[in-house]
């Protein structure tokens, strides 16, 4: 049986562990299986590559090297870190195609198809790569650049220029006049347009940036298959490019936007919301009394945000939950699809902390009956909960669905401070007649909770 023959079917083989191993992950019970099972189709598709290879020993290593620095980022790496991770692997994964497709530019027939495929596949991969960073670096709060400064216009205008460069060069351009130069000079754009793709785009838009390239990563890596004329990398890099373009449409639309407005008009300035002192005052609750009401409630909606990540409170919100149901109360997690800073962030720490997925809910579902809701305890969330969206016709989220806690009976706020979300926009809700503001860090604040429900 020829070589080829081997890989092929090794390859199909591998497509269908892939796309089984991401139907998997549609289920809480089954994800760590899924996600297994697709990181064994990759190894055995690498693996069955080298038999072409008569020297596999450097590939090896680099294999062993890249395992090593994984696992060990995967394992050091916090929760509340896990945005900054998934975007730089979405960054390494465009860098690997956009080398990829440079490697094959000098070694490309003359043939007009497969020379525009290895100019788009530099540029997607590139895009996604130096994009990827910039969302690393607004995710971890490294940079914070506005949006109308002069740097941000600088690389958004050469974000344009890079974008009409590849038009130029693989449309109008005839194949024969592109030299080393004329390519050099697209790989620079496309280094910077990536910078200047994901710079303008707001903080609060994070989550749908993050998908976005996700997708990108995959569709890179699509390209470079079939540049390579790699089946499995074909499969594997549609199956992501297209699941994460889904992913980022339903993010959109449960932001009421388009992923053209998010892109390339983002929120407008928050300058036009009311001012703090405009709303009135807060009224402040200590943990005592904060006990004293949840013991009466007949039942509680908890709404986690990104603030749950950062305290890592997820273990003891969790166990406030049991202890609440221990007590004839009716417990929900109400779970915003853009809660915390990226796509499933509130879904993956309540998994870690072994929440069932049975008392997750969607904003859908809870809304239409929150006026029953005795007692509605938001954990960090901010933007996800702002009662501007959907009462303030200025304010720059106006239209955006949120979790409409204001209009249950009680809502506890957990924060360790007035300050605004992700997004920029002052919340009305902490002035609330309803809301009670319980200051502090979330992981004690609960915590105190919890202790007063044992003694």
């Amino acid at each position: 049986m020829e070589i080829s023959l081997i890989q092929n079917i090794v390859y199909i083989f591998s497509s269908i562990l892939f796309i089984t191993g991401i139907k998997m992950l549609g289920k809480e019970d089954t994800a760590v299986k899924g996600n297994f099972l697709s990181a064994i189709a990759m190894l055995v598709a690498v693996l069955v590559t080298f038999i072409n290879i008569s020297n596999p020993l450097i590939l090896l290593a680099g294999i062993g090297l890249g395992a090593f620095i994984g696992s060990l980022i995967a394992l050091k790496v916090k929760m509340t870190s896990i945005p900054e991770m998934v975007a730089l692997f979405n960054g390494f994964g465009g860098l690997a195609t956009f080398l990829i497709a440079w490697s094959e530019f000098n070694s490309t027939p003359d043939n007009l198809f497969q020379y525009i495929l290895v100019m788009t596949t530099v540029y997607v991969g590139g895009i996604t790569f130096t994009g990827s960073l910039v969302a690393y670096a607004k995710l971890s709060e490294k940079i914070q650049i506005a949006k109308t400064s002069i740097i941000t216009k600088l690389f958004t205008t050469i974000f344009y220029i890079s974008l009409a460069f590849l038009l130029y060069s693989a449309i109008v351009t005839p194949l024969l006049v592109i030299n080393f130069e004329f390519f050099t000079v697209l790989l620079v754009l496309t280094l910077l347009g990536g910078i200047g793709f994901v710079l303008p785009i707001g903080g609060g838009d994070m989550p749908v940036v993050i998908s976005l390239l996700n997708s990108l990563s995959g569709i890179a890596a699509a390209f470079a298959g079939l540049i390579l004329l790699n089946n499995v990398l074909i499969v594997a890099g549609s199956l992501v490019g297209a699941s994460g373009l889904i992913l980022t449409i339903i993010m959109a639309k449960a932001m009421n936007r388009s992923i053209g407005n998010i892109l390339f008009v983002g929120y407008a300035s928050a300058s036009s919301s009311k001012s703090s002192e405009e709303q009135g005052e807060v009224n402040p609750i200590n943990v005592s009394d904060a006990y004293l009401i949840l013991e009466n409630a007949s039942s509680v909606l908890i709404v986690p945000g990104y603030g749950m990540a950062v305290a890592q409170a997820q273990h003891v919100v969790r166990e406030l939950g049991e202890l609440l149901e221990e007590n004839g109360t009716e417990v929900k997690y109400g779970i915003h699809p853009v809660a915390g800073r990226m796509p499933g962030h509130m879904n993956v720490l309540l998994a870690e902390a072994n929440v069932s997925y049975d008392v997750l809910a969607e904003p859908d579902d809870v809304n239409p009956s929150m006026d029953s809701v005795d007692v509605a305890v938001v954990i960090g969330a901010n933007d996800v909960v702002n009662p501007s969206a959907t009462e303030e016709p200025g304010s720059p989220i106006y239209g955006m669905p949120i979790i409409e806690v204001h209009n249950a009976k009680t809502v506890f706020v957990l924060k360790r401070s007035m300050s605004s979300g992700f997004a920029g926009v002052q919340n009305p809700l902490f002035f609330k007649q309803n809301t009670r503001m319980l200051f502090g860090d979330a992981k004690d604040s609960i915590g105190g909770v919890v202790s007063e429900f044992k003694d």
